[in-house]
């Protein structure tokens, strides 16, 4: 009997979410392909790489080989789902998204969505992290592109070989949809993202303060010294960035700097 190939899916947008669901509906129609999802029961974005150590946390059952974890994060899906699903043989890939909006820049690092796919490689996994870049006023946003996006990848994994080393993942984010033919997969470096401020204050009933973190836009700048083209550049010019992320985060480049500052008199 042929061996099924084993995807363990996440997300950081809760179980119910249109991405989520359209990225198992494609992966479905790989051949010879098995899925098994566990994502949070509600919305985790923005929850970086955490994982829950002060509560218990348990699986629902929402169909076969489909869960959510009631108030897990998406690293909490990963590690548990690997500690109890897949005791026996890892899966061969583990895949977080498909993200509602984009994962770009130094955003990587609240990510919920990357944060699933940096424990699939703790894990020694082979992974991916896929966002679809839209406008938040659209309620329900085209997957399209990302479900051929993801299938061609994925196909190329299963019947070729992963093409990053240990603790590396594969970030990938897909262009808004906008009138250009047959976009490319650039592969591209995480570009430099412009932050500003953003918090609205409102008052209770009761007079008491309290504030919503706002949504910034995309501002992006390349970064200095860097050949190629930022993840930013890719989606602006309408095409697929996919984005090469370590989790090795040592400024290399600091080191001596470092400790001739530190011998200092």
């Amino acid at each position: 009997m042929k061996k099924r190939y084993r995807i363990l899916v996440t997300n950081d947008d809760g179980y119910e979410a249109k991405g989520l669901l359209s990225l198992v509906e494609a992966l479905r129609e790989i051949e010879d392909v098995e899925v098994t999802v566990v994502a949070p029961a509600s919305e985790k974005s923005a929850c970086g790489h955490s994982l829950t150590i002060i509560r218990p946390l348990r699986f629902v059952g929402v169909e076969d080989n489909f869960f959510k974890l009631d108030d897990g994060t998406p690293s909490d899906c990963v590690y548990l789902a690997l500690s109890t699903m897949f005791v026996d043989a890892k899966p061969d890939l583990l895949i977080s998204g498909i993200n509602r909006g984009s994962n770009m820049g130094e955003d990587i690092t609240y990510s919920g969505t990357a944060a699933g796919a940096m424990e699939g490689v703790l894990h020694d996994i082979p992974s991916i992290a896929i966002s679809q870049v839209m406008d938040f006023t659209d309620p329900g946003g085209d997957f399209t592109l990302a479900q051929e996006t993801i299938k061609k990848l994925v196909i190329k994994i299963k019947e070729g070989s992963f093409p990053l080393p240990e603790r590396e993942f594969l970030n990938v984010n897909i262009p808004p949809n906008i009138d250009i033919e047959n976009p490319k997969m650039l592969i591209t470096y995480a570009g430099y993202r412009l932050y500003a401020n953003d918090s609205h204050l409102h008052r209770n009933p009761r007079g008491e303060e309290y504030y919503w973190l706002g949504t910034h836009p995309l501002n992006f700048s390349a970064r200095k010294g860097k050949d190629g083209v930022s993840d930013y550049e890719a989606i602006k010019s309408g095409n697929i960035s996919i984005t090469p992320i370590q989790l090795d985060m040592s400024a290399y480049k600091s080191i001596d700097r470092l400790k001739e500052w530190i011998e200092q008199k």
